[in-house]
């Protein structure tokens, strides 16, 4: 489904939503630096167990997929083309791609199979086939939040004899597991989908009955702020070197 081509304004970009994105990737930057502080032994941390650090990185996603959800409901009242879909749908997957083969050479043992970027490749395929669903996409969204739980339920009871097939590496991915797997990062179908199923509705939402607010001119920082969130996957898959080289060369420098 597309809204009439009559309707559809040029293809822009929204300033305010890749401010927003921004902030995502400011908030994690310091997260990840952080972490590599604590993988160096600069500033040891338990990443993977302290509130402080897992309720963070879960908004961090949460941030991320919002502005995605956002992006399509753009796409969608656009009527942004296919072609062009696939175009930076396959930047995604190669990206995630190229994640895979160097957190397996970092992290052997716990490498990245399916991240944040695997996961938004899956969904946003998902969430481009389901844009005509309009007010659907919150329940959906909801039930989609709840999946792994239920799932978690059924595998520790009823249906036990299938926990360890869906906790395998071949269906993990899906969410609907009864442990986490150990990886460095770890965005699954589920609960994920929920996030960026309301995006897209929040943004169908606004875009229909207030788009003005999303017109508003932005301050210098916020405007700084859209311009990082205009090259997110660029950014994304350069800090992380770019830290990881630098705190390496000071390990080298303090001997």
């Amino acid at each position: 489904m597309q809204p009439p081509a009559a309707a559809r304004p040029a293809a822009a970009r929204l300033d305010a939503v890749d401010a927003l994105r921004g902030v995502a990737m400011v908030w994690m930057t310091v997260f990840h630096f952080c972490f590599d502080l604590s993988h160096f032994g600069y500033w040891p941390q338990e990443f993977r167990a302290d509130p402080f650090w897992t309720v963070q990185r879960t908004m961090i996603v949460s941030l991320f997929l919002l502005c995605a959800g956002f992006g399509q409901a753009i796409a969608w009242q656009q009527g942004v083309a296919w072609p062009r879909f696939w175009r930076r749908w396959g930047q995604i997957v190669a990206c995630a791609l190229l994640v895979t083969l160097g957190s397996a050479w970092m992290f052997p043992r716990s490498f990245i199979y399916f991240g944040v970027l695997h996961g938004m490749a899956a969904m946003l395929l998902i969430t481009r086939l389901t844009s005509g669903a309009g007010p659907w996409l919150w329940p959906m969204g909801l039930l989609a939040l709840a999946a792994p739980w239920a799932a978690q339920w059924l595998l520790a009871g009823p249906w036990h004899a299938w926990a360890s097939v869906f906790d395998s590496r071949a269906l993990n991915w899906l969410g609907l597991v009864s442990r986490k797997p150990f990886t460095e990062d770890y965005v699954p179908l589920f609960p994920w989908l929920g996030v960026i199923w309301w995006g897209m509705a929040a943004g169908q939402w606004i875009l229909g009955l207030r788009p003005a607010v999303l017109a508003a001119p932005l301050s210098a920082p916020g405007r700084a702020l859209a311009w990082l969130g205009r090259w997110s996957l660029s950014y994304y898959m350069l800090h992380q070197p770019v830290m990881i080289g630098g705190l390496m060369a000071v390990g080298w420098w303090l001997g």
